[in-house]
C-alpha cells in the first residue's frame, strides 16, 4: 500500500504545467507548485480526523439507532477530510508557477481557473522575502512587479525562492539585452 500511494504522489507531482500551452520557440525554465509545506496542516488534519472519527465511530454500540449515529460521526468525518485535506491538497496540485524564456505565468484554481501572464520585458522589479521558519524550509514569497495596470504579483511559497529569484533576474537581463539588440558575452 505504500509503494502505491508513494508511486500515486509522485506521478502527482510529476504533472507539470502542458508544454502544448507554450508557444512553438518558448523554453521552460521552471514549473513549480508552492512548497510542501503548504500540505503539513491538511495532512495533520487527515491524521487526526481519521483516527478521531474511527475512535468515535468504534466507540458507539451496536444497535439499530447506534448505527445512524455512526454513519453521522463518518458522514460528518468525510466532510472534515473534503474540506481541510482534499480541497488544500487539489489547490496546491493545481496551482502552477511557470517561469519560460519569456514570460512568468501563474496558474490557480481547481474547476475554475485563473491565469496571470507577465512578459519578461515588462517586469520592473523582482523580490522575494522569508521569514526565519520559510528561510529553514527552503520557501518564501516572490514578488514580481511589472510595468503596466495590473502593477505587481505575489507568489507566496515559492520552493528555492532566492534561487528562483536569481535566474528571474537574469532572464528579464537576458531579455532586455535582446531586445536593445546587445550581444550576449
Amino acid at each position: 500500500m505504500g509503494c502505491r500511494l508513494t508511486l500515486i504522489c509522485a506521478r502527482l507531482r510529476d504533472m507539470g504545467y502542458p508544454t502544448k500551452l507554450l508557444a512553438e520557440d518558448e523554453t521552460l525554465i521552471h514549473d513549480l507548485h508552492p512548497h510542501w509545506k503548504a500540505l503539513i496542516a491538511p495532512t495533520v488534519t487527515l491524521v487526526l480526523v481519521l483516527g478521531i472519527s474511527g475512535f468515535v465511530a468504534a466507540a458507539i454500540p451496536d444497535g439499530e439507532r447506534q448505527r445512524v449515529l455512526r454513519l453521522g460521526v463518518l458522514v460528518v468525518g468525510l466532510l472534515l477530510l473534503g474540506f481541510y485535506s482534499l480541497r488544500p491538497f487539489l489547490r496546491w496540485i493545481t496551482t502552477h508557477f511557470v517561469i519560460t524564456d519569456r514570460r512568468v505565468l501563474v496558474r490557480t484554481g481547481i474547476l475554475a481557473r485563473t491565469g496571470r501572464d507577465i512578459p519578461l520585458s515588462r517586469i520592473n522589479d523582482i523580490t522575494f522575502s522569508h521569514t526565519f521558519v520559510e528561510r529553514m524550509l527552503g520557501c518564501g514569497t516572490l514578488v514580481v512587479e511589472s510595468a503596466g495596470e495590473r502593477g505587481q504579483v505575489t507568489l507566496a511559497d515559492v520552493p528555492r525562492v532566492e534561487r528562483v529569484q536569481r535566474e528571474l533576474y537574469d532572464l528579464v537581463e537576458r531579455t532586455d539585452n535582446r531586445l536593445r539588440g546587445v550581444k550576449e558575452e
